[in-house]
C-alpha cells in the first residue's frame, strides 16, 4: 500500500509542481495549521444573529474534530509521514512533528463543510471548494499520505454531521425549555 502511495504523491511531484502551486498551496494549507480559517467563519456565524445555530454546528463540528483526530486517531495510530520514508522531496513548509493519519487540517475542513450542510447552510458549497483545496495542499505538500487525506474527509464528514446533530438537539432542548 505504501508504495502506490508514494506513487501518487511522487506523480503530483513530477507532473504538477510548478512555481504557482509552490508560492501558493503552502499558504492555503497555512490557513488551516490549527483550523483558524474555520474558527474564524464559526466565530463570524456565532455572532450574526440569523446564523448563530449554524455557527454553534460548526463550533460542535470542530471541537469534535479535535477530540477525534488530534487527541484519539493520531496517538494511536502513530503513522509516520510520507517525507520521512522518502527523504529526497524537497518541503515546502516545516514538517510536521505529530503522527500522518488523519490529516487534521482535511478533518477540520470537512467537518466544517458537512456542519455546514447538516445546519442548511449555502456556504456548504464554497467550503467544500476550499476544503477541497487544502485537503489537496497536504498531499502536494507531501506531508500526508494519499489514505490519510481520505481518512480525514471521513473523520470531518462524521464529527460534521454530529457536530450540526447535537446543535440541532440542543436549540430543540432550550427552546422546550424557554416554552
Amino acid at each position: 500500500m505504501q508504495t502506490a502511495e508514494l506513487a501518487v504523491l511522487d506523480w503530483i511531484q513530477t507532473h504538477l509542481r510548478c512555481g504557482f502551486l509552490d508560492a501558493v498551496l503552502p499558504v492555503i494549507s497555512w490557513t488551516c495549521d490549527h483550523g483558524e480559517i474555520w474558527i474564524l467563519l464559526a466565530a463570524v456565524l456565532l455572532f450574526w444573529k440569523k446564523h448563530r445555530w449554524t455557527g454553534v454546528s460548526v463550533s460542535f463540528a470542530l471541537i469534535l474534530d479535535l477530540i477525534c483526530c488530534n487527541m484519539i486517531l493520531k496517538p494511536l495510530v502513530g503513522r509516520i509521514r510520507p517525507f520521512a520514508v522518502n527523504t529526497a522531496v524537497e518541503l515546502l513548509t516545516a514538517p510536521p512533528a505529530d503522527a500522518s493519519f488523519p490529516s487534521g487540517h482535511t478533518a477540520a475542513s470537512f467537518a466544517a463543510v458537512f456542519a455546514l450542510r447538516a445546519s442548511g447552510s449555502p456556504l456548504w458549497k464554497p467550503a467544500a471548494v476550499l476544503a477541497s483545496v487544502i485537503a489537496f495542499s497536504r498531499l502536494y505538500l507531501y506531508v500526508h499520505w494519499p489514505t490519510d487525506v481520505l481518512g480525514g474527509i471521513a473523520v470531518g464528514a462524521v464529527v460534521g454531521t454530529a457536530g450540526a446533530w447535537i446543535a440541532k438537539r440542543l436549540r430543540k432542548k432550550l427552546g422546550e425549555i424557554r416554552s
